[in-house]
């Protein structure tokens, strides 16, 4: 009778440690951003000025008003064709963005810290960081849940996944979703958005807009929070870790296990 109980408490406990856990490794990490000392013997690196300054106002100002364009017209549901024309819009935004940066003559090797640790390390740090993401993403749905006064409305791409009738169309949305999605958001809220607020205001409020962006262009207002609070995660994880990888692996990963939950929706809750 004793054990009996002792499962249902366990149960209990288990969400609760694993909250903790995640606060304490988040903030653990701040902290350990916040005391970091620059190397003076370092070379200096060129980085990012009023020019990326200009264009990061301009792309705002562009997602800005495709938010509020969506927000006052009624949303159909997302065709296959939606995600295609996304996903080369993600594209050309990036190669444009890498372009001029080129031109400007600054090292996006160096500022994206790509060759700063190996693909490898980056993948288990990103995991790592991303289990220790997951209760705090989860925390912001429940709240969002409670918060909410009926049932949430489904994102356009889960509603367009769990719809796929073929493989075919499935696997379309997974390489999407695992390859392009993070490659792209990453370089542009984390990489150039984030560089250049931190830039002028600190990482602070670096961390805050981009993040409040990166959820509010997904335009879905019940996966804002959830957003939100992950969003917060990578760019904290890609201070850190001074490479893009790891957030762009804990990107991908995410990604890639909500769709793996949607696959299976009578092994995973939902």
């Amino acid at each position: 009778m004793a054990f009996d109980g002792f499962l249902p408490a366990l149960a209990a406990v288990i969400p609760a440690l694993f909250l903790a856990g995640g606060v304490y490794i988040y903030v653990a990490l701040v902290r350990q951003i916040s005391v970091r000392v620059t190397d003076p013997s370092a070379p200096p690196v060129r980085g990012f000025g009023w020019p990326e300054a200009i264009l990061a106002t301009v792309l705002v100002t562009v997602f800005v008003h495709g938010i509020a364009a969506s927000a006052s017209h009624e949303m159909n549901a997302i065709q296959t064709r939606d995600l295609a024309a996304n996903a080369l819009f993600s594209i050309g935004l990036l190669l444009f963005i890498a372009a001029f940066l080129r031109l400007r003559r600054l090292d996006i090797n160096v500022l994206g810290g790509f060759s700063k640790i190996g693909f490898g390390r980056a993948v288990t740090i990103g995991g790592i960081l991303l289990l220790a993401a997951y209760p705090l993403v989860l925390l912001a749905e429940v709240v969002t849940q409670k918060l909410s006064r009926g049932p949430l409305e489904k994102q356009g791409i889960v509603e367009l996944f769990n719809a796929s009738s073929t493989l075919e169309q499935r696997i379309w949305i997974i390489l999407l979703a695992v390859t392009v999605a993070p490659l792209a958001e990453e370089f542009f809220f984390r990489f150039f958005l984030y560089g250049v607020v931190k830039r002028y205001f600190g990482r602070g409020v670096g961390i805050v807009a981009s993040a409040l962006l990166f959820a509010a262009v997904h335009a879905h207002l019940p996966s804002f929070a959830p957003l939100f609070v992950l969003g917060i995660c990578f760019a904290i994880a890609y201070e850190w870790s001074g490479s893009l990888l790891v957030s762009m692996t804990m990107h991908a990963f995410f990604n890639a296990l909500a769709l793996t939950a949607l696959a299976f929706p009578e092994v995973i809750p939902q």
